[in-house]
């Protein structure tokens, strides 16, 4: 009851603090510097937090995602808290991101507003309720006098939204755990799977002549249209190889392939000579991000189309987040499992239907690694984004159970 009370006693400041949060404008990429500078000073409170830069050189990472503008790290840098330990037990890292998507058509999304038992505001889920949640924690352990015997590691970082380069960087300047937690908007529900998503950039090329003699050219428009029909059977492919995969069984499509974008160039009246089409691919950890790119190249490859094969290219320059996937009985898994049940909830264990940067922690960095919070996932990037208030106390008395019973105490 003590963890509980200490919570409850400390749950206005942290609801204080994600107002002031949502007040920033953190959009990914661009906005994100004032906020890190803020949490920097509220985080004080717990030890010495510092302000990591991020190396240009990171763009030449063959894990870094680049955006549709320039990225520049002069200002914008990771936030990272090192709680010192003993180093009698086991590390974790406790990661989430301060950046957050446009609200654009939202008036109101950076004046936050409390209403009944929801703070509303735009990243007051994805992921501002999960900083608020961690500062909740630290301060009860704080009040609590409990020090963790291993490293306790927090990170809030960058360009989550964009595809992780935050955490990436972090990872390569060798931040390392026995364990992470990536806080995401769960639900409360334990993600030990995380679904992978990628973005392609198809270009076909046809032969550009006037409609008059249209006998003489090729059209890339008709030649698309055709390869389109090739990529929607290898979807029906992909879903019935990915059908009742583990943890992902009561999700009612978890894998499919979408158009998002084609750009024809040319006139009315000319046959269309070039052709781009960007789409997505969301895929589940019973394929790796290599194996998809290789069977998307062969599905053009070995669509039975000459031209298309002599005449298209094929690119991967944006999001590429691979699917990862830990045991269900994982002793992290069991330790986030154990610690809900104390706090007065049996979460479910199931996998996370988005991407996020917990991909990173498990195969660059080779950590065992959950996903868990407060919210719910369909209300990231909506207008009128909001989360429970109740949630973030409950998710901060697990994170606290969590780091007992895995870190040790003094």
């Amino acid at each position: 009851m003590e963890i509980k009370n200490i919570v409850e006693k400390n749950l206005e400041k942290a609801i204080d603090f994600l107002v002031e949060l949502i007040k920033f404008e953190s959009v990914s990429g661009k906005g994100e510097e004032e906020i890190q500078y803020y949490i920097r000073e509220k985080f004080t409170e717990f030890g010495e937090p510092k302000l990591e830069k991020i190396p240009e050189s990171l763009k030449e990472d063959p894990e870094y995602t680049f955006a549709d503008f320039e990225l520049d790290y002069s200002k914008r840098k990771n936030l990272v808290l090192v709680l010192p330990s003993s180093g009698n037990g086991k590390s974790l890292i406790l990661n989430t991101h301060s950046d957050v998507v446009p609200a654009e058509g939202w008036e109101n999304a950076f004046s936050p507003e409390i209403k009944e038992n929801f703070i509303i505001g735009r990243g007051s889920a994805d992921a501002k309720g999960q900083i608020a949640t961690i500062y909740l924690s630290l301060l009860s352990l704080k009040d609590l006098n409990i020090k963790p015997q291993g490293d306790l590691i927090v990170e809030i970082v960058i360009e989550e939204e964009i595809g992780g380069n935050g955490s990436l960087a972090l990872i390569r300047q060798g931040y390392k755990a026995d364990g992470v937690i990536v806080l995401e908007p769960t639900g409360l529900k334990i993600t030990p799977a995380n679904r992978g998503a990628i973005w392609f950039k198809i270009e076909i090329f046809g032969k550009q002549v006037h409609m008059g003699r249209i006998w003489e050219g090729v059209n890339a428009i008709e030649k698309m249209c055709f390869l389109i029909q090739r990529l929607k059977q290898y979807e029906r492919k992909l879903i019935e190889e990915s059908k009742n995969f583990p943890l992902f069984e009561k999700y009612y499509q978890p894998v499919q392939l979408n158009f998002g974008k084609v750009i024809g160039e040319g006139w009315p009246s000319m046959v269309c000579g070039k052709v781009i089409l960007e789409g997505g691919l969301g895929f589940l950890p019973n394929k790796d991000i290599k194996r998809i790119k290789k069977e998307i190249e062969d599905v053009i490859e070995n669509c039975g189309d000459e031209w298309i094969v002599k005449n298209y290219k094929l690119s991967f320059d944006r999001l590429h987040n691979d699917a990862y996937q830990i045991p269900s009985d994982h002793p992290l898994v069991k330790t986030v499992y154990q610690s809900a049940l104390e706090s007065g909830i049996n979460p479910e264990i199931t996998g996370f239907i988005a991407s996020c940067d917990g991909r990173l922690f498990n195969k660059v960095g080779n950590m065992p690694t959950v996903v868990f919070g407060p919210g719910d996932l369909e209300q990231a990037h909506s207008k009128g984004e909001r989360i429970k208030i109740d949630e973030i106390k409950i998710a901060s008395e697990i994170l606290i159970r969590t780091i007992i019973r895995w870190c040790g105490k003094e």
